[in-house]
């Protein structure tokens, strides 16, 4: 019998599509596929640009794509064992202990600042978290608390719980961050108990330029706070403030 010529651009197969449409949908895959693996790499070099011990948020990612793609490529890492989910939209880079010989604990003012980065709230340590921070005192707070200009929150997680309560002043505004944590240590740890082992530690704690910016700022805060901070930049001695 005579052959004849089969036009294979336009001819329907089995299930109704032409070659050349099966042709564009496999471009589209395989185009769609680079995109995906471009995007999750572009996501793991942002992440392991951080370091180890890292904490974020889908929204540090916002700029490479939707919010959707990115909480899908963040989930897949979760499932591949390179970054953990601390709670919900919040992730980690998570370090390892030699020592421990298992992954570190989440540093928790790690997640306190990655949370507040999201929302778009400052936040100030107080009370044992701000005394911890400072090596004012050895003891891990129970809880870790934090001035907020947002609404309260509390957070848990797998070691550990966060609160931020809502403070709206002078002490959450206008005070750098490291100022604004002595201040809340010294009002954490009382007048009383302000002697020159604690100057030395605030000393040490403050570079040069700290200091000289905390004696500035401190000026907003309670007086005998500031008189403090005035002595830590003065280097004056004396057993109380």
């Amino acid at each position: 019998s005579r052959s004849r010529a089969v036009r294979l651009t336009g001819t329907p197969g089995s299930d109704g599509l032409t070659l050349s449409r099966k042709l564009g949908i496999i471009r589209d895959i395989k185009k769609g596929a680079l995109m995906d693996r471009s995007f999750s790499d572009k996501v793991l070099a942002r992440i392991h640009g951080r370091g180890r011990g890292a904490v974020f948020t889908p929204k540090e990612f916002l700029d490479l794509a939707s919010h959707d793609t990115v909480r899908q490529s963040l989930s897949r890492l979760v499932h591949a064992g390179t970054i953990r989910r601390l709670l919900r939209g919040v992730y980690e880079y998570p370090a390892f202990s030699g020592v421990l010989n298992t992954w570190s604990s989440p540093d928790p003012d790690a997640i306190a600042r990655a949370i507040a980065r999201s929302h778009g709230w400052t936040i100030i340590p107080s009370g044992e978290t701000s005394l911890n921070m400072l090596g004012l005192s050895t003891q891990v707070p129970a809880r870790w608390e934090y001035f907020s200009d947002g609404p309260p929150k509390k957070y848990e997680w797998a070691g550990g719980t966060l609160v931020l309560r809502r403070r709206a002043n002078k002490e959450t505004t206008v005070l750098s961050p490291k100022t604004a944590l002595v201040v809340q240590a010294l009002k954490a740890l009382g007048r009383e108990h302000v002697d020159d082992t604690v100057l030395a530690v605030l000393r040490d704690r403050l570079n040069a330029r700290e200091r000289t910016r905390a004696v500035r700022e401190a000026r907003y805060a309670t007086s005998w706070v500031y008189e403090v901070i005035r002595r830590v930049t003065a280097g004056e001695g004396g057993s109380h403030a």
